[in-house]
C-alpha cells in the first residue's frame, strides 16, 4: 500500500469476511475501512479504559484523586471557537495529505525522563496496579476488568471492514457485556480464556509487520500484564488501520484539497483583483532569468553532466520559452528568496514556511557537500571508498554545521579541524601517508572558506543542487539522481528527500493554480516562441 513501515495493513484474503485487511478483489474494487476506525486516534501508546468521573461505571477504576479536566470546566460558550479550530485543523490536514503521497500517522513516543513520559507511566502503572489488586482479591472484583474487555471489543469492532459482518457477530457475542456482566456476579468470569480468545482475534485481523508483536503476547502468563500488552499493540493496530484508510482515500482528499484551494482563492480574487499582481511579477523574474544567463564559478573543472544540461556551461543561446521552463525558474526561485522581499507570490503563500524549510535544507546540504568535497580531494579515493568513513564525516558535519547559521566562521573552523583530525586518524589506522603539513594546512584552510558565501567550492555545489532541483521538476526524481555530476553523489540520499520534497509541494501548487498560471504567461511568452499552450505538469 505504500505506507511507511516494514509493513502495511494487508493480506491476500480468501473468500469470505474473515481475513486480514483487503487488497482489491478481483474485479480491482478495493474495500474501504470502517470510517469509524479512525476515531480517537490522537496518541498510538497503551490506552488506559478510563472514563469520566462522572460515569459510574467506572467509577472504581478512576483514581480517586482525579480533578476535573481542562475541558470538563470548559462552559457551553467556547465550543463554537473550539469547532471553528477544529474544521480549521481538519482542513490543514486534508492538504497536507493531499499534497504528501508518503503522508502517515506515527507512534507517538513520550521521553521517559520527560514530565510526559514519567506522568503516563505512573497514570498507567496505577491503573494496572489497582487492576491486578481487584483480580487478586477474595472474592475477584472484576469492575476494572469489565471495562477493559469492554474498550477491548470496540477497538476490535473499528478493524473491522463493513463487510465483515460474520466476524462482527462472533465478537459481539464472544464479549458480550451483560453476559460478562453477569458471569463476573457468579464469580465465572475468565479473563484468561478471554484473552486467548482476543489474542487469536488479534492474530487474524493484524497487519504482517504486527504477527510478531502479538506472538510475543502469547508468551505473557500473567494476566494483568497480558492485557496491558493487548492493549499496546491494538493501539499499533488501530494506527494501522488509519494509514491504511488514508492510503485508500488520498486521491479523494487530494482531489478535494485542489478544488478547494482554488475555489477559496477565486473567492478572494474577485473581491481583490490585484491579487496576482505580486505571482505576475515572480513569473516575469523568473523568464527574465532564463534569457540572462548567470555568472559560473569555474574554479573546479569536472566532466560529469546531467539530463538537463552541464552545470559547469553557461548557456550561450538560450533555447525558446516554454510555460513550463519559467514555471520551473520561478520555484528554483522561490528557494533563494530575499527575506525582506515581502512581494511573495500569492499562490505560495500558504507553502511558504515549507518552502522556508527546504531552503534550509537545501543550504544543509550545501554545506555538507562542500565539505565532503574539499575533505575527499586531500583524502584519497581509498578512504572514501570506505561507506564507514564517508557516514561518520557526514554525522561530524552534519552536527557541527547546526550553528553556522549564528556562527560560521567558528563553526567551519570546528568543522576544518575535526574533520583533518577524522582524516588524519582514519589514514593512520589504515597504514596510509599521513598528510604533509601543508596539505593539513590547505585542507583546514579551504574548509574554513566555506563559510564564505562567495567561496568558489560552495558556490558550484550550489548551482549543482539547483541544477539537479530543476530537472526533479522536469524529470522526476529517480531519473535526476541517475546522473549526479560531481560532488553530489554522496549525498544521494539526502537530495532524493529534498527532491521528493520540493516536486511534491510545487507539483500540487501547480495543480491548484495552474490555470492562473496559464493567464500569466501567455502575455510574458511571444506566441512564436512559445513551445506550448497552456502549463502542463511538471
Amino acid at each position: 500500500f505504500g505506507l511507511a513501515g516494514p509493513g502495511a495493513p494487508g493480506r491476500l484474503q480468501t473468500p469470505g469476511d474473515s481475513g486480514r485487511y483487503p487488497f482489491p478483489d478481483a474485479n480491482g474494487a478495493s474495500f474501504l475501512p470502517n470510517p469509524d476506525s479512525i476515531r480517537n486516534m490522537t496518541d498510538v501508546e497503551e490506552k488506559m479504559p478510563l472514563k469520566d468521573p462522572g460515569d459510574g461505571q467506572c467509577r472504581s477504576c478512576k483514581p480517586e484523586t482525579s480533578v476535573p479536566t481542562r475541558e470538563d470546566r470548559r462552559g457551553p460558550e467556547d465550543h463554537p471557537v473550539r469547532l471553528i479550530g477544529t474544521v480549521e485543523d481538519v482542513s490543514k490536514l486534508s492538504n497536507k495529505i493531499g499534497m504528501n503521497h508518503d503522508f502517515h500517522m506515527e507512534e507517538k513516543v513520550s521521553s521517559p525522563s520527560s514530565l510526559e513520559g514519567k506522568v503516563k507511566e505512573t497514570m498507567h502503572n496505577a491503573f494496572w496496579d489497582h487492576l491486578k489488586e481487584q483480580l487478586s482479591a477474595t472474592p475477584p472484583d472484576f469492575s476494572c476488568a469489565l471495562e477493559v474487555l469492554k474498550e477491548i471489543k470496540e477497538i476490535l469492532l473499528s478493524l473491522l471492514l463493513p463487510r465483515q459482518s460474520r466476524l462482527r457477530g462472533e465478537i459481539e457475542e464472544a464479549l458480550d457485556t451483560e453476559l460478562l456482566k453477569r458471569k463476573a456476579e457468579r464469580g465465572a468470569l475468565n479473563v484468561s480464556l478471554l484473552s486467548k480468545y482476543i489474542l487469536d482475534m488479534m492474530t487474524l485481523l493484524c497487519a504482517p509487520v504486527r504477527d510478531e508483536a502479538v506472538q510475543n503476547l502469547e508468551n505473557i502468563t500473567d494476566p494483568v500484564q497480558l492485557l496491558r500488552g493487548i492493549f499496546q499493540v491494538l493501539g499499533l493496530m488501530k494506527m494501522d488501520m488509519v494509514n491504511y484508510t488514508i492510503q485508500s482515500l488520498q486521491p479523494h482528499l487530494q482531489e478535494h484539497s485542489i478544488q478547494h484551494e482554488r475555489a477559496t482563492f477565486q473567492e478572494l480574487l474577485n473581491k481583490q483583483p490585484s491579487l496576482l499582481d505580486h505571482t505576475t511579477k515572480w513569473l516575469t523574474q523568473a523568464a527574465a532569468d532564463l534569457v540572462t544567463p548567470l555568472p559560473i564559478c569555474l574554479d573546479i573543472s569536472d566532466s560529469t553532466t546531467m539530463a538537463c544540461s552541464s552545470p559547469n556551461e553557461t548557456v550561450s543561446i538560450p533555447e525558446p520559452l516554454s510555460p513550463t521552463m519559467v514555471l520551473s525558474q520561478g520555484f528554483l526561485n522561490l528557494l533563494l528568496w530575499d527575506p525582506e522581499n515581502e512581494e511573495f507570490p500569492e499562490t505560495l503563500l500558504t507553502d511558504r514556511t515549507r518552502l522556508q524549510e527546504l531552503e534550509a535544507q537545501l543550504h544543509r546540504l550545501t554545506l555538507l557537500a562542500s565539505v565532503l568535497l574539499v575533505a575527499s580531494s586531500f583524502s584519497g579515493s581509498v578512504l572514501f571508498g570506505s561507506p564507514q568513513f564517508v557516514d561518520k564525516l557526514k554525522h561530524i558535519t552534519k552536527d557541527l554545521i547546526e550553528e553556522f547559521d549564528s556562527r560560521p566562521e567558528e563553526a567551519m573552523q570546528t568543522v576544518s579541524e575535526q574533520v583533518s583530525q577524522e582524516i588524519h586518524q582514519s589514514l593512520k589506522n589504515m597504514g596510509l601517508a599521513a598528510l604533509s603539513s601543508d596539505n593539513t594546512a590547505s585542507l583546514i584552510g579551504q574548509l574554513q572558506n566555506i563559510a564564505k558565501k562567495e567561496d568558489c567550492v560552495r558556490s558550484v555545489i550550489d548551482q549543482r543542487i539547483h541544477l539537479f532541483l530543476k530537472c526533479c521538476l522536469v524529470l522526476g526524481v529517480q531519473r535526476s539522481l541517475l546522473d549526479l555530476p560531481g560532488g553530489l553523489t554522496v549525498i544521494e540520499a539526502e537530495l532524493a528527500e529534498l527532491g521528493q520534497k520540493f516536486v511534491s509541494l510545487t507539483h500540487h501548487n501547480q495543480k491548484v493554480f495552474g490555470p492562473y498560471y496559464t493567464e500569466i504567461l501567455k502575455t510574458l511568452i511571444p506566441p512564436a516562441q512559445a513551445l506550448e499552450t497552456k502549463v502542463e505538469s511538471l
